[in-house]
């Protein structure tokens, strides 16, 4: 009993120290590295990931992946996001209280509006390649499920940016492997699971206390002056025309986000904004993620629940999955507003967490960028020695990184499926 222990803390602690390891990096150096960062659910899927996977238990190999992914970069939803810092910049400009960087800023936003025209929420050519990457990545690691003419079934929201991102993925597939025996499908039956938002639990994600608490940490960090000078001749004349933090905000937004389409040349608007007002514009978003999608105590803590159908789909499946003879392999693509309270909901990482004090999010690690970029993805491989092996061991690859589970383990990145399980469901009936 005592062996048994020491092997448990020893795996437990080292798992713990390897993700704290990827958290010691603070979210300025990051930004600082790498801007888009600061973007959230706007930032883009990694070009590489570190081939860096513990190898399998002694007598294991993979036979099943269950996969839930985000859809690739696309377009920005909808114009409303664009139109609020341009009809500022455009009535400024109608009364000549543009500088001549104003000028230079406006001329790029009319080319992006150009660009984004009638485009609006499609996946981009990145978008595709970020899936067909991750496709042959999969593959080319865990070649074992992908053999011979093994079934692959793929599943996606009725949302075409989703579809279009399961026949990239599918494609790179069928490229590596043309033998797959493989089955696409895209229906509004599945809804109910794939892309549910819970109306009960949305009416309460940011009610008056979330709200006051929201207000009072981002006020400190909103507007942006010296982004008013460098733009319009007399700041203060214009400050009828816009409205100080709501242009700072969303011009970084329309700057950053063209990193997800074709129009990503140098950048007038990104080259506008330091290092630290990136940095507070990534503490304003990821507080309001937190809010929304995080088991914040401040409205009652419960939106996670909001992909209970999701994680129950999940475990009849794997169930079902694991009791055939051969391998196997279940994709499903949809959205980050499933993918982010479904991670909250198992206790990925740490995003279980549980803090009516905003200000201690960062510090703990609960960084929505870190899960949900556009391609973001939760993989869950599964291992056994034979079909009658009843030790399954599975593990959690959040965005290909091996993630830690809040339940104990013998055999750290690795647990053992009925753990698992149990944890989940007992998880589940908790929740009336």
């Amino acid at each position: 009993m005592k062996k048994f222990l020491a092997i448990f803390v020893t795996t437990f602690i080292t798992s713990h120290l390897s993700y704290l390891t990827l958290q010691a990096q603070p979210v300025y150096d990051i930004i600082k590295q790498k801007p888009a960062y600061a973007s959230c659910n706007y930032d883009t899927y990694p070009d590489s990931i570190p081939d860096n996977l513990t190898p399998a238990p002694q007598g294991k190999q993979p036979f099943y992946i269950s996969h839930y992914g985000r859809h690739g970069s696309r377009y920005i939803n909808r114009r409303s996001g664009y139109d609020i810092p341009y009809k500022m910049m455009v009535q400024a400009n109608e009364v000549e209280e543009l500088t001549a960087l104003g000028k230079q800023v406006l001329e790029e936003m009319n080319l992006i509006l150009e660009d984004s025209e009638d485009r609006w929420g499609d996946l981009t050519s990145l978008g595709k390649r970020q899936q067909r990457q991750i496709a042959r990545r999969m593959i080319s690691r865990f070649p074992e499920v992908f053999a011979d003419s093994v079934c692959v079934s793929a599943i996606s929201t009725t949302v075409p940016r989703c579809i279009m991102s399961m026949e990239a993925f599918i494609v790179e597939l069928v490229q590596c492997n043309p033998h797959l025996n493989i089955t696409m499908d895209a229906s509004k039956r599945d809804q109910w699971y794939m892309n549910h938002q819970d109306p009960v639990l949305r009416k309460s994600e940011l009610d008056s206390v979330a709200q006051k608490a929201y207000d009072t940490y981002s006020d400190s960090r909103l507007g942006n002056s010296r982004l008013m000078e460098m733009l319009f001749k007399n700041p203060d004349i214009v400050k009828e025309l816009v409205e100080e933090s709501f242009f700072n905000y969303y011009l970084m937004k329309m700057g950053l986000f063209q990193l997800n389409t074709h129009y990503s040349i140098r950048s007038c608007i990104r080259e506008l904004f330091t290092t630290d007002d990136l940095y507070r514009m990534w503490q304003i978003d990821n507080a309001l993620w937190y809010l929304q999608y995080g088991f914040c105590p401040l409205n009652g803590g419960n939106y996670p629940y909001s992909q209970r159908h999701l994680l129950r789909r999940i475990i009849e499946d794997a169930d079902s999955c694991i009791s055939l003879q051969h391998p196997t392999a279940q994709l499903r693509f949809g959205h980050e507003t499933v993918l982010l309270p479904l991670v909250c909901l198992i206790g990925i990482n740490g995003f279980d967490l549980k803090t009516t004090n905003l200000d201690e999010i960062e510090e703990k690690g609960w960084w929505c960028s870190s899960v949900f970029p556009m391609g973001s993805n939760l993989q869950f491989i599964f291992y056994r020695s034979d079909p009658q092996d009843k030790d399954v061991l599975f593990k959690v690859l959040l965005n290909e990184q091996e993630a830690i589970l809040p339940i104990r383990t013998d055999c750290a990145p690795y647990y053992h499926w009925k753990d698992f399980r149990r944890y989940c469901l007992k998880k589940l009936e908790k929740y009336k």
